[in-house]
């Protein structure tokens, strides 16, 4: 790649997680203050993420994959996004953002996988050029919240400007899109199933009883997942913890902290060592959340926040690894497809439909929950996972490290 290159393939990937950083994580926040959403309203409005998901594969393999260039999709829909995004931030009540956040999260979803078809495209060795340009996504989303945290906007009820912030950058992305080396369509004139979109191929895999049981353990740890995503925001807001989308961030410098670290712990700990300790990460995380406090216990609040790159790169990143690893060659990207499909698409989407009652359900006075309980009911469901997890996954052998292990291209292919 050329010096230029590189620096038009880094913006994209900075703009491309500044603009979800901006208001996803402070969306729950802004919907019950400024809407009068109920909790179930706010877990409606994150699980558009997971219909998103759900529908990507359709959108890639059908559209993006055959008839057009990756980066003039990828500029479209991010300048229709931007259009959504400034609607979405005039609503005047719930019913009227939903359709039009949901709308933006069917078309936000599949530029995922569009920023790293354009990336790898450029690339001779994609393992070892692609991590260098995918962590400024990384850094792009740690901005967006400190810059959340530095305006003060959770305290100043100006949550609103985070989706006119996102509307402009989506649509300077978009313009910026335009500018990127030609990606043509990889599967241009080829017929595509819905098996073939939905990764069905790695179906088989199934047949495998370690990954049987990883399979079942993936989806349903996606469903504390989700009680995070929804209502960590208006949990730190509401205890009275200060510049709460900045102290967030702390949890996007762990996990890159600890995403470094992933070669080291594979070599000695193996992969049922470590799935087994993400899911435990995911207890620990919401114990703290469940007794800590902004006074004397606000360092439980820090930990919990913090145990993020134990969370998500232990269970997430080790198990896209151990996934690519049984699939082989042949059926790798169809693994892969499949288990995204499964996790952030069904596993979230059931969390994100069961957590918005809960949170309702303890709901005390008109600004305050009981979080307490709150938080022990998806800690509780991540320590039986985690259980049986341990008690019925067998395979016990540990990941054999490559030369440029691609640690980083799995872990890009979904968030944070």
């Amino acid at each position: 790649m050329t010096p230029l290159i590189r620096t038009k393939l880094s913006a994209m990937m900075f703009l491309q997680f500044f603009i979800w950083g901006a208001w996803f994580v402070t969306m729950g926040t802004y919907l019950s203050k400024n809407l009068n959403a109920t909790a179930v309203q706010n877990a409606s409005a994150y699980a558009t993420q997971a219909l998103g998901a759900i529908l990507a594969p359709f959108i890639i393999g059908l559209i993006a994959d055959k008839y057009f260039s990756a980066q003039r999709i990828l500029a479209v829909l991010h300048i229709v996004g931007a259009i959504l995004m400034f609607y979405a931030s005039q609503a005047a009540d719930f019913t009227g953002f939903y359709p039009l956040i949901l709308s933006y999260m069917i078309l936000y979803m599949p530029t995922l996988a569009l920023v790293n078809t354009v990336s790898f495209k450029q690339m001779l060795n994609p393992s070892k050029e692609f991590p260098p340009i995918r962590i400024f996504g990384t850094v792009g989303w740690i901005v967006a919240g400190l810059l959340i945290g530095w305006l003060g906007w959770e305290q100043n009820n100006s949550l609103v400007l985070t989706f006119k912030v996102a509307a402009a950058v989506s649509l300077a992305l978009g313009l910026l899109c335009f500018t990127l080396p030609d990606t043509p369509p990889a599967k241009k004139g080829q017929s595509t199933s819905i098996r073939d979109i939905l990764g069905l191929d790695a179906i088989g895999l199934l047949k495998n009883r370690s990954f049987l049981v990883f399979f079942i353990a993936s989806v349903a740890i996606c469903v504390p997942l989700a009680f995070y995503y929804n209502f960590t925001n208006p949990f730190l807001n509401e205890v009275g913890v200060k510049r709460a989308a900045g102290i967030q961030t702390l949890g996007q410098f762990s996990e890159f902290i600890f995403m470094l670290a992933m070669p080291f712990f594979f070599v000695r700990l193996g992969v049922k060592k470590m799935l087994a300790m993400g899911m435990l990460a995911w207890t620990l995380r919401y114990l703290c959340f469940a007794f800590g406090n902004a006074d004397a216990n606000y360092w439980m609040l820090l930990a919990g926040i913090i145990i993020h790159g134990v969370c998500y790169d232990f269970f997430f990143v080790a198990g896209q690894i151990y996934t690519d690893n049984l699939a082989g060659e042949k059926y790798k990207n169809s693994a892969q497809g499949f288990i995204t499909l499964a996790t952030y698409g069904v596993g979230m989407l059931i969390g994100f439909s069961i957590s918005g009652p809960i949170v309702d359900h303890w709901k005390t006075s008109s600004s305050s929950h009981d979080w307490q309980t709150i938080w022990l009911i998806p800690g509780g469901i991540a320590l039986v996972v985690m259980l049986l997890f341990v008690l019925f996954f067998k395979d016990t052998n540990q990941i054999a490290q490559k030369p440029g292990l691609d640690i980083g291209i799995d872990s890009a292919q979904i968030e944070l």
